[in-house]
């Protein structure tokens, strides 16, 4: 039996730090329209832009507006 266990490791899909600027050669990201943190859309992304949290709470906003 192998002696590594490959159960606990991370999926690069579920971490939870935003992504920053150019990391890792990626086009840079557009900031919040709201809180101006970085979103997960690149600068040229047209519209507006919100990051996960705000985008959450948009969400929420108008889905109890009805």
């Amino acid at each position: 039996m192998d002696d590594k266990d490959d159960s606990y490791r991370v999926d690069p899909y579920c971490e939870t730090d935003p992504p920053s600027g150019t990391a890792e050669g990626g086009p840079p990201y557009a900031a919040c329209v709201l809180c101006q943190e970085p979103t997960e859309y690149p600068e040229s992304t047209k519209g507006i832009t919100l990051c996960p949290v705000c985008e959450w709470r948009e969400a929420e906003r108008t889905a109890c507006s009805g």
